[in-house]
């Protein structure tokens, strides 16, 4: 367990200096998560290395054979979303994760927007590096990510970035020498935010108890009716149609769509909006379909009254 997934992110670039200089290239999409991005970014420019980052066409998905075709010998890492955070566009991480393997370069997979929506299995995956936190589907509030480490794919590895809970002997205060745990409590770093720990563990055995596969169910079932809604009001749909390729959240692009978001949070109905896509809505387990209808009637009913304007010039750090 960690803090954020940006602190897990440069605990892992952190194994790779010292690379081998014939692989410069970290492969990522121009879609991730942009805190993401801008440890790598800096990771790359102190580490001989290049960021390489897979365009998306629409704004909405990432071409998979693109994914494939930029992941060659001289890739050291691959760096990618599960479910982009704009779109809910889920990728190919069986097939991303074979080439990569193939052509020897290790993959680091950001399922933050997957994890407790989507069934996720890292053993038939194969990658040697997940991520993810409690925060959204989750249920678990913020400062509670997690690591997984493959434990034969990353056993060779070892962190620069670390602190003293990565030792084996914590509490002997050894200043001589680093030593690491043998297995994945190495990627530990320094004393964790042990309030977060404990609200991070109710939310994931309330999920397990439910079980993702049920869950995931009712959310195909439940997002396809909301792009049904969505495309009957003419609303601009920003997430992908296809429910194999789509995770929990639905992309609705309006006008004044910042202003939107916050009229809907004034009635009580929990989205947020993301610039260059629109208003996320997310349902999950505990939502109803009335509540679903209700979110997309609300969105047509305050862009038919205008009650929106009062909030065109607000600001808000959180969306």
């Amino acid at each position: 367990m960690h803090t954020n997934i940006s602190s897990i992110q440069a605990l892992v670039l952190s194994c790779f200096e010292g690379h081998d200089p014939k692989r410069t290239k970290v492969i990522s999409e121009s879609l991730h998560f942009p805190s993401v991005l801008y440890v790598t970014e800096r990771w790359v420019n102190n580490n001989h290395a290049e960021l390489v980052l897979v365009e998306s066409d629409d704004g909405v998905t990432i071409d998979l054979q693109r994914m494939l075709d930029a992941i060659d010998e001289r890739t050291l890492l691959v760096s990618i979303s599960h479910a982009l955070f704009k779109s809910a566009f889920l990728q190919d991480i069986h097939a991303i994760t074979e080439k990569a393997h193939r052509v020897g370069a290790a993959i680091v997979v950001d399922a933050y927007q997957s994890v407790g929506i989507v069934p996720v299995d890292v053993g038939a995956l194969d990658v040697d590096f997940l991520t993810g936190g409690v925060l959204k589907w989750l249920c678990g509030g913020p400062g509670g990510a997690f690591l997984y480490a493959h434990p034969e794919r990353t056993k060779h590895l070892v962190p620069n970035f670390t602190g003293w809970m990565a030792h084996p002997r914590p509490f002997r205060f050894e200043i001589s020498s680093m030593e690491y745990h043998a297995d994945a409590r190495k990627f530990l770093n320094g004393t964790p935010a042990i309030p977060a720990l404990y609200a991070a563990a109710e939310g994931p055995r309330i999920i397990q108890e439910i079980g993702v596969d049920h869950i995931r169910t009712k959310s195909v079932r439940q997002t396809s009716l909301l792009i049904q809604l969505a495309q009957q009001h003419g609303f601009t749909v920003r997430t992908p149609l296809d429910s194999a390729q789509r995770g929990g959240t639905v992309t609705v692009d309006v006008p004044h769509g910042y202003a939107v978001t916050q009229a809907l949070i004034a009635q009580n109905i929990l989205v947020d909006f993301r610039e260059g896509a629109g208003i996320r809505i997310a349902p999950h387990f505990y939502n109803t379909d009335e509540e679903v209808e209700r979110v997309v009637a609300a969105i047509r009913e305050i862009l038919e009254t205008k009650s929106y304007t009062k909030y065109i010039s607000s600001a808000s750090v959180v969306t």
